[in-house]
């Protein structure tokens, strides 16, 4: 099938670094100083959400579910730090991404679990989309992306994407909110007559520190657009300088931001499943980390959440990790931490978080 060619392409081309992920740029001593200020108390505050949250769960016995989640658009800074074409093309998914896909749905599968893929639209204008079909035939599920990668929260329409900087007679006598709105409705469109595929749930390109609190327009928009959930919500949390390996007040900072990426409704009743920190893109392109480093942090937002029945989200993007993570060693370690919890934890897709949610909150109500 596609796929298993696909996967045989990865494993034959060379996986090289360029000299720009290898050396990190020299750091300001002044921002530097300035930023260890700012994440240690932003650890603190973080600390004591974290013992607030826990304090609330710590008589539950509840299972924790952990979702494996990939977003399938290419990166800029990707495969190539001076990659930076891929932001007007970001459906346009080289092999390697797509083998990458294929792969850690495998093995993701293999262990019990299924993956929830986010889609940009525009994969459907490549010739083949066979290795996407197969997936879903697996039974792993696929999320709108929007059409283009678009920002949802725009309110100029030279903001919406850099698409339509370039080409802005493709959206002219729209609104933003306008040509948002038809931007995902392309999405679902195009994945159902190319792919056959209906989309399950719906994940903002970029993630927000406040989700969609202050815009229940955009929730609005969602909603009319046929989603009762929305991943958007990123967490803020502590990074270290690029290239430096984080240190304990970071590590510590992303643990206590487990407790903000728990999933909740808003008062629009759309059900918010955040993703957890910290994403392969903040770690590799902002943080500039090694993948010990990054594991490292899966390691210990993972204990968190564990600990507390909680939610966990992983975030990736395969145009990211065949570069960063070849050998699969994020995936791997999920599956390896949940099959080793045993019955205290079960990879699924958004869905059962998103159903999990309301069920509580019907309880709670």
């Amino acid at each position: 099938m596609q796929a298993h060619r696909l996967v045989q392409e990865l494993h034959m081309r060379p996986r090289t670094l360029t000299k720009a992920h290898r050396s990190p740029p020299k750091i300001d001593r002044r921002n530097f100083l300035q930023r260890g200020v700012a994440g240690s108390l932003a650890a603190l505050a973080w600390s004591k959400a974290l013992s607030a949250f826990a304090a609330e769960n710590s008589t539950s016995e509840r299972k924790s579910l952990v979702a494996i989640t990939l977003d399938l658009e290419m990166s800029r800074n990707f495969p190539r730090w001076e990659d930076t074409h891929w932001d007007y093309e970001k459906g346009n998914l080289n092999a390697e991404t797509k083998a990458y896909t294929v792969e850690a749905c495998r093995r993701v599968k293999a262990a019990g679990g299924v993956v929830h893929l986010f889609a940009v639209g525009r994969v459907c204008e490549q010739e083949n989309v066979d290795w996407l079909r197969d997936l879903v035939a697996a039974g792993h599920r696929v999320g709108n992306h929007t059409y283009d990668h678009v920002n949802v929260l725009a309110t100029r329409a030279e903001d919406v994407q850099f698409r339509f900087q370039r080409a802005p007679w493709l959206i002219a006598g729209r609104t933003p909110q306008q040509a948002i709105a038809e931007n995902i409705r392309l999405a679902t469109v195009a994945l159902r007559e190319r792919a056959g595929i209906t989309v399950e749930g719906f994940r903002t390109p970029g993630g927000f520190q406040n989700g969609l609190a202050d815009r229940p327009d955009v929730q609005a928009l969602i909603q009319e657009q046929g989603f009762d959930w929305v991943s958007c919500k990123y967490p803020a949390h502590p990074n270290s300088p690029p290239g430096e390996q984080p240190e304990g007040d970071v590590y510590r900072g992303i643990v206590a931001a487990q407790a903000a990426a728990q999933p909740f409704l808003y008062p629009s009743g759309l059900c918010e499943i955040p993703m957890s920190p910290v994403s392969d893109i903040n770690a590799f392109r902002t943080g500039r980390w090694q993948l010990d480093w990054f594991l490292e942090s899966i390691r210990q937002g993972f204990g968190w959440v564990l600990d507390n029945g909680a939610v966990y989200d992983f975030l990736g993007h395969p145009s990211c990790l065949y570069v960063a993570d070849p050998q699969f060693r994020a995936v791997d370690l999920i599956c390896e931490m949940v099959a080793k919890a045993r019955d205290r934890a079960a990879i699924v897709d958004l869905n059962t978080i998103a159903q999990r949610t309301r069920q509580r909150a019907r309880n709670e109500g």
